[in-house]
């Protein structure tokens, strides 16, 4: 397991049965980096990931 795995798995745990939007994930994704401005790179860099398309090879 990955130590990354731990913050998916709480995040999972506390709060799995909610509905989010891409919306709602860009909002709090934008709210982190400006409370945390030195993972600005790795988060976009997720939010790209996430916006190919699903039948993207490279996925």
């Amino acid at each position: 397991m990955y130590f990354t795995d731990r913050g998916i798995e709480e995040l999972v745990d506390r709060r799995g049965e909610e509905t989010l939007t891409i919306e709602g994930l860009a909002d709090a994704m934008r709210a982190f980096v400006d409370v945390h401005p030195e993972f600005e790179v790795a988060i976009e860099r997720l939010a790209t990931w996430l916006a190919r398309p699903d039948d993207d090879p490279d996925l």
